[in-house]
């Protein structure tokens, strides 16, 4: 992708589209947008402005609208991950267990569930094929 000096020819697929500087301005806003709503696209476009059906159209035409927007993906499970640190700080027994059943594996904070695959089939009549 290339952008020239100005922000108004961008290379898309081997085809040069001219981009509005306000749609440049806007794309940027949306980014802060979908950071703040950790990712919600309905909120960050009520926010911005536009519809949702503009961010798609960015997101699969503009590879570095595109790149900003995956960079994003990970801000609402750093948010969970943070709270559910909290929560264990205040000794949220819950989420203290939940953490160490999914951090905790390798140390051996697992349930395991037995299951007996000795199965004994109940006698059957025998069967003339002829």
């Amino acid at each position: 992708m290339i952008i020239l000096k100005g922000g108004l020819l961008i290379r898309i697929k081997k085809q040069y589209t001219m981009v509005s500087k306000s749609n440049i301005i806007k794309k940027k806003a949306m980014i802060s947008a979908l950071e703040r709503s950790l990712g919600v696209v309905t909120i960050a476009c009520k926010e911005v402005g536009i519809a949702r059906k503009t961010h798609y159209e960015w997101y699969k035409e503009d590879e570095d609208y595109r790149n900003a927007v995956d960079d994003l993906a990970d801000v609402a499970l750093d948010f969970a991950e943070s709270m559910l640190h909290k929560q264990i700080q205040e000794k949220d027994t819950t989420a203290t267990i939940f953490y160490l059943k999914t951090k905790g594996k390798k140390r051996g904070y697992i349930e395991r569930t037995e299951v007996d695959a000795n199965f004994k089939f109940p006698d059957l009549p025998d069967i003339n094929l002829e």
